[in-house]
């Protein structure tokens, strides 16, 4: 199996230890993984802002690297949906499109759907709340949605649930967003400041110590109202927990 790793232009430059924690992850499995350097931006902020052309040079450039790969992985259920919902708009019809579709992972997905452990060596010793966030919930299916009637279910925690003593925190409200939404936290600063704020506290309420998650940008956004009130709670990509760190 060969893997690409796709890391997230503002992980790369922002969170290396996100970054570097996915690829042990992914390592620590024995699973044989690449990343090509000449990766760049997936293209999700263009196509969010409506620079459709710009969006779509970068899709092609993103098949051209990665469609020869087995399967392409990241440490993002945003960027995941975006080439998974979105780029067909840019690349239908494109040789090596169809695979790039189906073959490409959000990481905890990627464990849960394809590779199936049944161990992950670590230990994270801390209360931990769940932020589910919105492109891997509602695009990628990777826990329920509250508004629908259907059984229960959390690809994430049941993930998370291989580290040795880990204790989960239940949450009002499992699914709601916390405000980012790419440009809209530009737009809508105020708005995404309030929905920001509410998501943390009801952790905070849940006794969580610390708030995880698969987009880096969610939680980006919410360590920096954290950070600015000063709050009793952190933030790290579920990557690290997986990979022991604290």
């Amino acid at each position: 199996m060969r893997i690409g790793l796709f890391i997230p232009c503002f992980m790369n430059e922002l969170y290396p230890e996100a970054s570097m924690a996915t690829l042990k992850v992914l390592e620590n499995l024995g699973l044989h993984v690449e990343y090509p350097t000449n990766q760049t931006c997936c293209g999700q902020p263009m196509a969010n802002t409506g620079c459709a052309h710009e969006a779509g040079e970068l899709a092609k450039r993103f098949l051209k690297i990665f469609k020869d790969y087995d399967y392409v992985v990241a440490p993002s259920g945003s960027c995941v949906a975006m080439v998974r919902e979105n780029y067909a708009q840019f690349l239908e019809g494109e040789d090596g499109f169809e695979h790039l579709k189906t073959h490409t992972y959000e990481l905890v997905e990627f464990l849960h759907d394809v590779i199936k452990p049944t161990n992950m060596n670590a230990s994270f010793p801390h209360k931990v709340g769940i932020h589910n966030s919105c492109h891997g919930h509602r695009e990628l299916g990777m826990a329920s949605m509250s508004e629908r009637n259907l059984p229960a279910f959390s690809k994430i925690e049941k993930i998370l649930g291989l580290v040795d003593n880990i204790e989960f925190v239940t949450l009002k409200r499992n699914d709601e967003c916390c405000g980012f939404g790419g440009t809209f936290c530009v737009s809508e600063d105020a708005m995404s400041a309030a929905m920001g704020i509410d998501r943390i506290n009801d952790h905070l309420s849940a006794g969580a110590e610390v708030m995880t998650g698969i987009d880096m940008s969610c939680l980006m956004h919410m360590q920096g109202i954290i950070d600015r009130d000063k709050l009793p709670i952190k933030t790290l990509h579920i990557a690290q927990i997986l990979a022991g760190e604290s």
